[in-house]
């Protein structure tokens, strides 16, 4: 079967769940992803269309399919991370994103999106809890006053600092059903995927 898929062709014009009417710009909505692929994985491409003698469902087990795989074991490190992470009550995309902001400094939202490998949704979401707790102050930059800078407060600072160790732990643990020659190879075959 040849399947290859256009996940720009993903994109089209949607409509609202409550009146069914029609809303005429086209969305970055989930159903509608093609806002950060085009631009991450331009090579990416999905033509759903079938070649003759196709099994059709009869030969698609999904289990055997990298989004399942990839989920289930996101789901498992996450799981770990979670526990491991309790006392801080950082959830993954925190932990990332306070990392990368005490790394990098001052920083503008857009660029620790980047650095964080988050769409503009979830950043914004995540800087706003980080905020929240104290652990992120948001300032002005003085060359544009519309442009948001974020840095770490001494709170978020000393609490990314405390659970480093942590993250480390639970890193070992998501990895701990490989062995060592496994793990580089996993950890390869992901940053090339990504």
């Amino acid at each position: 079967m040849d399947v290859s898929i256009s996940f720009s062709s993903w994109r089209r014009p949607c409509t609202r769940r409550d009146t069914g009417q029609r809303i005429s710009r086209l969305t970055s909505a989930p159903l509608c992803p093609s806002f950060a692929y085009e631009q991450i994985w331009p090579e990416a491409t999905l033509d759903a269309t079938t070649t003759p003698g196709d099994e059709g469902l009869a030969g698609f087990i999904v289990e055997d399919h990298i989004g399942f795989l990839l989920r289930r074991a996101h789901q498992r490190h996450v799981s770990i991370f979670t526990t491991a992470m309790a006392q801080s009550d950082l959830t993954p995309t925190q932990f990332t994103a306070l990392l990368k902001v005490v790394q990098l400094g001052r920083t503008t939202q857009n660029l620790l999106g980047r650095h964080a490998a988050m769409d503009p949704a979830t950043i914004q979401g995540v800087v706003r809890r980080l905020i929240g707790r104290g652990l992120v102050h948001p300032g002005s930059d003085p060359m544009d006053r519309r442009t948001v800078v974020l840095e770490a407060t001494p709170a978020g600072v000393a609490l990314i600092t405390s659970v480093v160790a942590s993250a480390r732990k639970a890193h070992d643990a998501a990895l701990a059903p490989l062995s060592p020659e496994e793990r580089v190879q996993v950890m390869a075959l992901l940053r090339k995927m990504g």
